[in-house]
């Protein structure tokens, strides 16, 4: 069947067709256009004619960060490498530090309100997966609670961290290099071991009364760890590092 006829004689034209008004120019001032369409063909198309919407990020210009919330401006992620090789996005490293640029005003603990351990300005690392993403001002921020900051980093150096609450930082032992027979391991076949030397300690937590509670551990301390536990971080001399919550610690190792 054809879908449009040219005739002299119909009963359906553009000028039925409201909706289809801008056709019109296009067609032969001599001529009519008709359209065979079902019985529904002589409504109205208005309600079948959408305009688009530009949907746009929300920006902030300012975020007042409640409670215990802390608010970090992302470090900038490296786009290429120290020789000049541009990362693709997949290759990039997501950062897990930043600039704390506003605090709130802390968490109640019985009767009284305890501040946030990290004041603005300070460089902190945070945990991998932690806190909601937003944008200020064109800038990529973090809003984190206080508890998912494993520490202040006071210099650029992972060594330096100062670790928050109960958490450890933990220089990891050595990898062996080679099987018990003498064959050497790739770094692939290298397992990833779980036990190191602790480098520093957090104060403790807070129990019920604002008590800070000491650590079971102290600097010096070798300690056997969970395997798949906290984050990995790597020092400026290529040093693996891993800090984690004390709980995750199983042992003491003499």
């Amino acid at each position: 069947m054809a879908v449009a006829q040219l005739t002299s004689t119909s009963a359906l034209t553009f000028k039925s067709l409201p909706s289809l008004e801008c056709l019109r120019s296009a067609t032969s001032s001599n001529a009519n256009v008709s359209l065979f369409y079902p019985s529904f063909a002589t409504r109205s198309f208005r309600g079948l004619i959408t305009s688009a919407a530009s949907v746009s990020a929300a920006k902030y210009t300012s975020i007042k960060p409640l409670g215990d919330r802390v608010l970090i401006k992302i470090k900038t992620v490296e786009e290429k490498t120290s020789s000049g090789i541009f990362l693709p996005s997949s290759a990039q490293k997501k950062q897990q530090s930043g600039e704390v640029v506003a605090v709130g005003a802390g968490k109640r603990v019985g009767d009284d309100r305890v501040p946030v351990a990290v004041e603005t300005g300070k460089e902190v690392v945070y945990s991998k997966y932690a806190g909601t993403e937003v944008e200020v001002d064109g800038t990529s921020h973090l809003l984190v609670k206080e508890d998912d900051i494993i520490g202040i980093l006071e210099t650029d150096d992972i060594k330096d961290l100062k670790p928050l609450n109960d958490r450890i930082l933990i220089k990891v032992a050595e990898a062996e290099e080679k099987t018990a027979g003498g064959l050497l391991l790739s770094e692939s076949a290298k397992e990833r071991p779980s036990i190191g030397t602790v480098v520093a300690t957090g104060p403790g937590v807070l129990d019920e009364e604002g008590t800070r509670k000491p650590l079971p551990v102290s600097t010096g301390n070798t300690v056997l760890y969970s395997k798949y536990a906290g984050n990995n971080l790597k020092g400026t001399d290529g040093s693996d590092y891993i800090a984690l919550r004390v709980s995750d610690v199983m042992a003491v190792l003499s």
